[in-house]
């Protein structure tokens, strides 16, 4: 029989699973997986409860209510700020597997420490993409020992081989450790108020099979009625006797309505059930029900999950007009708060197509990034034509997603709905008008892409046009597809190079006038390149310079990059100093959390330190060619992969070079990426003279020289001299007037930069040693690094043995090595490798 006063809210953790809970705090990640109500959540409270007392560990808890990502990802960094953790601010949702470790090394390096950290992540089975759990196994590995990860889960988290992977690093609590045999069952029901015979106890342990939740719930019907319920109970009707039918009007239609929400406040409750006793429903609610929880920021509340599925069953059986006029409530809720994809769901539910463009038009396109395309297609489908053209700033921002999904069809589509929206408008402003069909015009360039004249055309014109800045770009994002060079993004003709730079001078103004400043900076940075690629050194400095300061704290990054890139270049030709390490530029770009920016910078030092010859430098995406880790723009990528030739080529690994060159080459070709071109024709060249196939060589340079000599580019052949001497050397004795003088100026300008190169390389190989030593004595040093005989040496320099003895003794005395023969190389050698 029931005891006068019961304690049905009594939290439960029997000795067993308090044992299973302890290794938690040896190992990087904890999952807990068993079916909905069996007390996962509660148990893994419970045991952080004492966790936090004990060892003064900081929690972040991480709640998940859907399979959306981008949704997912701001609970993440909402999760570490209110733990006092801003470093995932600013931090964008990796996309790809570099962006992913990335971030696992930025949250490692973060977490590493003397304090302890228990990151919990409940409801893991409402994300369906495997990567994120391929992405936990990854950073339970790494973790530094300070830092533990639990999750919560009613399906299984892992694979075989991940479980074999973590191995001691991973503890399991399953189903099994979470229902309550016999004698547990006696000790809760007891602890819970409730005096049960054996024979009651056997049939509840029957019925629940030591399930948490039917324990409950029979428990509470016990509690009610003096009995337990019928053994063919539904667990939601059981749910629902016990938990909701019982309570006043009032508060099941509180419940009912609040159950469509992830998370809600006391405000948010007033708000969408326009109850005036929410506040104290609520209480009351949390104080006497197990189902409905205050969470740790004491400001918000949630239902289990039992009670959301109740509730949703309930909400179902309303009068459709109040369902209706509930939904309204919650999307204009969202929508104040700026949470557009909540409230895209509600608007969507009701088919408010009015208050859907609305909300796409005040997104301007950023979160609808994150939807599925075909998700935006069929509401663009079932949406009536008339109301789309009701909102035509939100077809302008459509029409740029379209474009950048590529759905080219379905964007013009929208311009002609567009262009009758504003037609049959005649009470519109000429303001507006001109706004509207400036921005279409904006929006349409992109299509002109690479083409400077026809963009510049589009840009002319929207900036005539308009009389504010576009809504549909945002001048924070990059400009250049992630390509560290403006003009290879631009130069389209060979020959062209001037019409081209004059055309880029004049539309850009127009450009940033209408989006805020975005890419500023653009046109002076391909007029650096463009004296650059000339060998106009001093030019290009200048230039270089003026465009530092001319785009300082205008917030385009990616222009700064784009500097950089060719800062680097420079550096390598003249005695250029950089204003900056490479290390600390790379340091300042991972505290901004910006994976676009680091990959950037990381392609430009690529290029360099494969120029220079400093191959173990080449950042590891590079070094170890893991490009297709990244999800490049389309735009972007050849730019990614001549660079990833390069370093190819100072791998010797020139059959890649020519394996990977035709189809690079088709590519630029259906671009206009005539630079791009340039490059990689130079860099089969190269390789094929290094496997001694001259015909196939020449026939490269030849096919290089004709798009470079119409614009004087000297600078892809003396970046790439070393491979290239002797076949340019042969060339000369063959070409014609203008041929041969533009060879002759790479061969100067080459054999110049060459020397540079080796400088840079000796004062990286050998930093403290090569200020000791002459050039010659240097270029033995290298030599002797190579374990070289003096014989071999002696061969290579075209001296004598005896002189390359000599050397090598004066080496020794400079470098103060003392010892027999035997002994001073042992000790050279080991100098040098220590360097």
């Amino acid at each position: 029989m029931p005891k006068g006063r019961n304690h049905l809210n009594t939290i439960y953790i029997s000795e067993r699973l308090q044992e299973c809970l302890r290794p938690i705090s040896q190992c990087a990640l904890t999952t807990v997986t068993a079916p909905m109500g069996y007390g996962k959540t509660t148990a893994v409270n419970w045991y952080l409860s004492r966790q936090l007392k004990a060892e003064q560990a900081v929690q972040v808890r991480i709640s998940i209510y859907s399979d959306n990502l981008p949704i997912f990802w701001k609970s993440v960094q909402q999760a570490f700020a209110f733990a006092g953790l801003d470093f995932l601010d600013g931090c964008e949702c990796p996309d790809d597997v570099a962006s992913a470790g990335f971030l696992i090394d930025t949250i490692c390096y973060a977490l590493r420490g003397s304090s302890v950290y228990y990151i919990f992540i409940d409801d893991f089975h409402l994300l369906t993409d495997a990567r994120v759990a391929d992405f936990l196994c990854d950073l339970a590995n790494r973790l530094p020992e300070n830092v533990h990860l639990i999750t919560a889960s009613r399906g299984r988290l892992l694979s075989g081989e991940a479980v074999l992977r973590l191995g001691g690093k991973l503890c399991q609590i399953e189903m099994e450790n979470l229902c309550l045999n016999h004698t547990e069952l006696s000790v809760y029901t007891h602890r819970c108020g409730m005096e049960l015979s054996e024979q009651q106890i056997d049939r509840l342990l029957h019925t629940s099979e030591g399930w948490f939740s039917a324990v409950y719930l029979n428990l509470c019907a016990f509690s009610k009625y003096g009995q337990l319920p019928d053994r063919k109970s539904d667990i939601y009707e059981m749910f629902a006797t016990a938990m909701i039918d019982p309570l006043p009007e009032e508060y099941r239609e509180f419940l009912t309505v609040m159950g469509l929400a992830d998370e809600f406040t006391l405000e948010m409750a007033r708000r969408i059930t326009g109850l005036a006793g929410a506040e104290e429903i609520l209480v009351t609610l949390t104080e006497q029900n197990a189902f409905v929880t205050r969470l740790p920021d004491n400001r918000s509340f949630r239902f289990h999950h039992m009670m959301k599925e109740c509730t949703e069953r309930a909400f179902a059986t309303l009068e459709k007009g109040k369902q209706r006029r509930y939904r309204n409530r919650y999307g204009a809720w969202y929508e104040a708060e700026h949470l557009y994809l909540h409230a895209l769901k509600f608007y969507w539910k009701n088919r408010d197509y009015d208050a859907i463009l609305r909300v796409i038009q005040n997104d301007a396109g950023i979160l609808l990034a994150s939807m599925k395309p075909a998700e935006v297609s069929e509401f663009l489908e079932q949406c009536p034509e008339p109301v789309l053209k009701q909102h035509p700033l939100a077809l302008l921002v459509l029409m740029r997603r379209m474009f950048t999904w590529r759905q080219i069809p379905t964007m013009m589509k929208l311009k002609e709905l567009l262009m009758a929206a504003i037609a049959e408008q005649p009470e519109m402003t000429a303001q507006e008008r001109g706004n509207l069909l400036g921005e279409c015009d904006l929006i349409m360039s992109f299509l002109m892409y690479n083409d400077i004249t026809k963009m510049s055309q589009f840009h002319r014109s929207a900036s005539a046009r308009m009389s504010r800045p576009a809504i549909s770009i945002r001048n924070e994002g990059g400009w250049t597809f992630g390509s560290p060079s403006v003009l290879m993004m631009f130069h389209r003709t060979p020959g062209d190079l001037e019409k081209e730079l004059v055309e880029m001078n004049d539309c850009m103004p127009h450009y940033y006038r209408i989006t805020n400043g975005h890419g500023q900076g653009a046109e002076r940075i391909m007029n650096a390149e463009a004296e650059f690629l000339q060998g106009r050194f001093v030019d290009a400095q200048i230039c270089l310079e003026n465009t530092y300061v001319h785009i300082a704290e205008n917030g385009q990054e990616n222009m700064v990059l784009c500097c950089d890139f060719l800062a680097l270049r420079l550096a390598l030709c003249t005695e250029l100093s950089l204003s900056y390490t490479i290390a600390e530029r790379r340091k300042e770009l991972l505290r901004r959390h910006n994976i676009t920016w680091v990959t950037l910078f990381d392609s430009a030092c690529a290029y360099y330190y494969a120029l220079s010859g400093q191959i173990t430098q080449i950042p590891v995406l590079f070094r170890e060619h893991q490009l297709s880790t990244v999800n490049f723009l389309a735009p972007g990528k050849p730019m990614m992969e001549l660079i990833e030739n390069q370093v190819y080529l100072a791998q010797q690994e020139y059959a890649k070079v020519i394996g990977r060159s035709e189809g690079l080459l088709a590519v630029c070709e259906a671009m206009h990426y005539a630079l791009v071109a340039l490059h990689v024709q130079i860099q089969t060249a190269a390789a094929y003279e290094c496997l001694g196939k001259r015909t196939e060589a020449r026939n490269c340079l030849k096919r290089a020289l004709q798009i470079a000599l119409p614009d004087q580019f000297y600078l892809p052949f003396v970046e790439n001299y070393e491979y290239l001497e002797e076949l340019l050397q042969r060339e000369i004795q063959t070409a014609d007037a203008a041929e041969h003088v533009f060879l002759t100026k790479v061969t100067e300008l080459g054999k110049n930069c060459q020397k540079r190169y080796g400088a840079l390389r000796k004062t990286h190989m050998f930093p403290k040693i090569a200020a000791e030593l002459t050039e010659q004595e240097q270029r033995i040093i290298e030599l002797l690094a190579e374990r070289l005989s003096n014989r071999e040496i002696a061969e290579k320099l075209f001296l004598s043995e005896g002189t390359i003895k000599q050397y090598i003794n004066r080496i020794y005395a400079k470098l103060q090595i003392s010892g027999d023969v035997r002994t001073k190389r042992r000790q050279l050698i080991e100098l040098l490798t220590a360097e």
